[in-house]
């Protein structure tokens, strides 16, 4: 009987995102300027759609229970948007594009550009790889991860001996290291820029900006860089810098070495690399600013600080709530006498990803380019005057912008705890590919359950409130999937979680952008003999999913570690197409339609490596 239970449950769980739907695009944008949102929810009582051009604003339902608003006109670009259902933030269901971010969940509209002209479209142009990595942090004493782009050449033959500069890129408060690429789309801004002759060919690392998020005792006293010491910093110099440059060919010199990032990411860009000028020549602020106070004297020895900077190069929006202090820290480089390069924008909707992406493809363009950026450098204008009406930023302000999430999963002993705050709600039960269940509401409107089996799993689930579908706002991880997107449970304590495993070697997973495929590639040299798993993802996967929920990687990463299997290479077949019958190395064949949950999958896959040895 339960067999049968959980087989009707799973069969729920998988099905939910196939129904029919008589809204097939949630988003068009109209030849006006203009978008028109969409969404399907015929017992909503209220819908509004909160989108960055135009804010919160009311959709009206018609007799299917479709709920609609046209707003603008807009500028061509990408906007984060959700839908507010009830008072609940939901992202768009059928939206592919979504924002990574440790707690709001939206998607992304891209509205655009009549002529192609934007700086980070999807032209046809050579294309680099991304890879995910994960290296042991003995500043940390944990497992971090980073992403690494590598431009269109690196790979090509005749280049094995060529190495690159490489620029360490972070994103903002509560990002993940995943949103330079996702959101910022740092990687085709870099392919155009390249192709077009105007931008040296550089590896871009995108560091997780705030590591101790991922140990099950994060550090007191405040936020990464701003108050607690330097925690991001002495991860970046001591062991993300020497990972990168064991793994990748890198030129390992302060020429050809840049630093900076957007907001918080900025911030910690800037004091990274102040204080490493022996490190770091090229130093990019994107909506930030950093300390007065930094230690070595870098704000007092003048001619040597501007002798060792080739680029120090500040941007802003003049609408940003940052402002304030941005210009008051660029009036202070005045004062001082340090040389830097100043920009302002005034139509791209403050501190958003809108600016964060025009000023970095502003910077590209002078990265590595002694010339250029000295030519820069020598026309940089003085800061903006002060006009006494900035918004000053502030901890109120900081409290405000970031409000105290609620605590979602929280993981016990032997159970998980999961909540989510929705005050008017009437019902929200929990949702797994194992059980559903009903949530129970305290005084202050947040709802909870306690969950005490296959706690050790790692499993998809959503909160349903009042008939509607829900990721965890509080839950950084997400399924990649290609319909409604899933939290994932991903419990430290689970067998094969990447957070416990100590200091072992890990393996990359590399995403072709040019044929949607994603490799997975062992901590030995590359050897394409050694034993070939080929991935085929389920019906609403994508080519991430095996390694972002199925964790292909970490299992054979520790088996590896182990020595209860050997070396072999992944491949996640989105088509099922590729034809392997004269391959030289052994094949193998994971299919995920096999399976009805994704512990199923990895217990297969972790029998199929343990027979390889």
């Amino acid at each position: 009987m339960k067999l049968k239970m959980f087989m009707c449950v799973a069969a729920c769980f998988c099905a939910a995102a196939t129904l029919a739907q008589k809204v097939q695009q949630s988003t068009v944008c109209n030849a006006d300027g203009t978008v028109t949102f969409r969404y399907e929810n015929p017992n909503a009582k209220d819908v509004q759609v909160d989108v960055q051009f135009a804010g919160r604003n009311p959709m009206k339902k018609d007799a299917n229970g479709v709920w609609t608003a046209t707003l603008g006109p807009a500028a061509p670009d990408m906007y984060p948007y959700c839908f507010v259902v009830d008072g609940v933030s939901v992202m768009d269901p059928l939206c592919p594009q979504y924002f990574p971010n440790e707690g709001f969940k939206n998607s992304l509209l891209e509205i655009p550009a009549k002529s192609g002209s934007l700086a980070h479209d999807i032209k046809k142009v050579p294309h680099g790889l991304v890879e995910y990595i994960h290296y042991y942090s003995n500043s940390l004493k944990g497992t971090n991860n980073a992403i690494v782009y590598l431009p269109p050449s690196y790979d090509k033959k005749g280049n094995e001996n060529k190495r690159y500069p490489v620029f360490y890129l972070i994103s903002g408060t509560t990002d993940t290291e995943e949103v330079y690429y996702k959101v910022g789309r740092m990687n085709y801004i870099l392919d155009n820029l390249v192709a077009e002759g105007k931008a040296k060919e550089m590896i871009i690392v995108l560091p997780y900006g705030n590591p101790t998020k991922l140990l099950p005792a994060p550090p007191q006293g405040g936020m990464m860089g701003m108050g607690m010491g330097d925690v991001f910093g002495n991860d970046l110099v001591k062991d993300l810098m020497p990972y990168v440059e064991s793994h990748y060919r890198t030129i390992n010199d302060r020429d050809h070495r840049a630093i900076g990032g957007f907001s918080r990411g900025g911030n910690q860009g800037l004091s990274c690399g102040l204080t490493n000028l022996d490190k770091f020549s090229y130093l990019c602020s994107y909506s930030s600013f950093t300390s007065t106070t930094l230690p070595g004297g870098v704000y007092d020895n003048i001619a040597d600080t501007n002798s060792k900077i080739h680029l120090f190069w500040l941007g802003v929006g003049t609408d940003d709530f940052l402002y304030g202090t941005a210009r008051d820290y660029m009036e202070f480089l005045d004062k001082k006498g340090i040389r830097s390069v100043k920009e302002y924008t005034h139509d791209k909707y403050g501190h958003t990803w809108m600016n964060a992406k025009y000023f970095l493809d502003k910077t590209m363009r002078l990265l590595f380019n002694p010339e250029a950026s000295e030519e820069a450098m020598k026309n940089g204008q003085k800061a903006l005057a002060a006009t006494g009406k900035e918004e000053a930023f502030t901890p109120a302000v900081m409290a405000r912008l970031f409000p105290r999430a609620v605590v979602s999963p929280e993981f016990g002993g032997d159970d998980i705890t999961f909540r989510i705050s929705a005050p008017e709600a009437k019902e929200v039960l929990f949702k797994s590919e194992f059980v559903t269940k009903p949530m129970q509401k305290d005084a202050d409107g947040v709802w909870s359950i306690k969950i005490e089996d296959n706690v050790t799993e790692t499993f998809k689930y959503c909160f349903v409130v009042d008939g509607t579908q829900v990721a965890d706002p509080s839950n950084m991880y997400l399924s990649p999937d290609k319909g409604f997107k899933y939290s994932v449970s991903n419990n430290p304590a689970a067998p094969y979680s990447l957070l416990s495993m100590g200091d072992i070697k890990h393996g990359k997973v590399s995403y072709d952008l040019n044929t949607n495929v994603a490799y997975y590639y062992p901590p030995v040299d590359k050897d394409p003999l050694l034993p070939l798993i080929r991935l085929i993802p389920g019906a609403d996967d994508t080519m991430e999913s095996w390694f972002k929920v199925g964790g292909a990687n970490a299992i054979a990463d520790k088996l590896l570690a182990q020595g209860r299997t050997q070396p072999c290479n992944m491949i996640t077949d989105v088509n099922a197409k590729a034809d392997f019958s004269k391959a030289k190395m052994k094949v193998y064949t994971l299919n995920a339609a096999d399976y009805k949950t994704w512990a199923e999958r990895r217990k297969a896959l972790e029998q199929l490596l343990l027979s390889l040895k």
